[in-house]
């Protein structure tokens, strides 16, 4: 198939989750001989922290106005199968336009942020990437996010069909490997300073780093405040995706926290999870609805309320942390690559085909 994006980044990982889901699924789609075509608008903070330049077999389009690649998109559009539209695309409604104007591919929509898109919409806040009237003129809804979230993309947003399309991992790119001095750790935390998750941060974070001063405790991620208490916490700003599985393998464990919008939805897996799994390091999480969907508590992932909760899991004994980050690792290799994401996308398709066409 040919396949047009339009989204938020594929070029930069700063301060965003959208590249590496995009970078790890488009390899998956090109692997499966499918062709993809990305419009990124080249604004200025990712341009200026870009870890991406391109990729074989995908054309990554950078455009400063919408004018300027209007008539190439509508051409791509033309003579493609599906076309792919994402939440923060800055040029979405747009987009969308020129996409409904195209009856010959399967028009979708991917929310990768849908509770905080439907937490927005509910409290009449302005969502810039949803038109007035919804997502109805879509084919197919797919959200990084199942649970109710599904139901309500349809009750609220007017979408036909939703399906969930969750985080994945590429696997040639994270996986085990040696330590790296400068990370090593015995607790780590990877992710761009949210304030909805700073609670949980400070809970599972930054309560045990003061209670136990003899242990090391590391943050990656951009955005954190001048303010924030770095008692006991190395800090790193912004750890590139080369960089991802050094700094997970320099840890004796890593902590999972989910924005507080997804959450209270559930099933919601990020995709630093898969990353981390893969990597073959434990992991301590917040708790959420849907989690032992993709991981075993207790077995395959730990479950923390309190810092006495990480306290205790920290002290565990080498051979009960390695039996954790072991099977983690398979139950993500089995379940949780790009590469399973992307049959999954591709069966979807073809089911639309099918009842457009009429055969089964």
């Amino acid at each position: 198939m040919r396949i047009v994006i339009f989204g938020l980044t594929i070029t930069s990982s700063w301060g965003n989750g959208h590249a590496t889901i995009w970078r790890g699924l488009c390899k998956a789609l090109i692997r499966r001989k499918h062709e993809i075509f990305f419009f990124e608008k080249d604004v200025s903070y990712y341009r200026d922290n870009r870890d991406l330049y391109d990729m074989p077999g995908i054309e990554i389009i950078l455009y400063s106005d919408w004018n300027e690649i209007k008539e190439k998109a509508n051409e791509h559009l033309l003579n493609s199968d599906v076309g792919i539209i994402t939440s923060y695309c800055p040029d979405a409604l747009k987009a969308e336009e020129l996409m409904m104007e195209c009856n010959n591919l399967v028009k979708i929509f991917y929310d990768l942020d849908a509770p905080v898109t439907l937490k927005a919409i509910k409290s009449g806040i302005d969502v810039p990437y949803i038109n007035v009237h919804g997502l109805g003129g879509y084919d197919l809804v797919l959200s990084y996010t199942g649970g109710i979230a599904l139901r309500e993309l349809k009750d609220i947003l007017k979408a036909k069909k939703t399906e969930a399309l969750f985080g994945c991992v590429d696997p040639e790119i994270h996986y085990p490997v040696s330590a790296k001095d400068d990370y090593k750790n015995d607790f780590s935390y990877l992710g761009t300073y949210a304030e909805d998750r700073q609670q949980k941060l400070s809970t599972l974070f930054i309560e045990p780093a003061a209670k136990m001063p003899d242990k090391v405790f590391v943050i990656g991620g951009s955005q954190y405040p001048d303010n924030f208490p770095w008692n006991n916490v190395v800090y790193f700003n912004h750890v590139p995706p080369p960089e991802h599985p050094y700094f997970y393998c320099s840890s004796g464990y890593t902590l999972n926290i989910t924005r507080g919008a997804m959450a209270e939805m559930g099933f919601c897996p990020s995709g630093r999870l898969f990353e981390a799994a893969a990597c073959g390091v434990p992991i301590i999480s917040d708790s959420w609805e849907g989690l032992d969907m993709f991981f075993s508590e207790g077995t395959e992932i730990l479950i923390a309320n309190s810092s006495d909760d990480v306290i205790r899991y920290l002290n565990y004994s080498e051979q009960e942390r390695m039996s954790i980050s072991r099977a983690a690792r398979e139950r993500t290799l089995m379940e949780h690559t790009a590469d399973s994401r992307v049959k999954n996308f591709e069966r979807l398709i073809e089911e639309h085909f099918s009842l457009k066409t009429g055969k089964v």
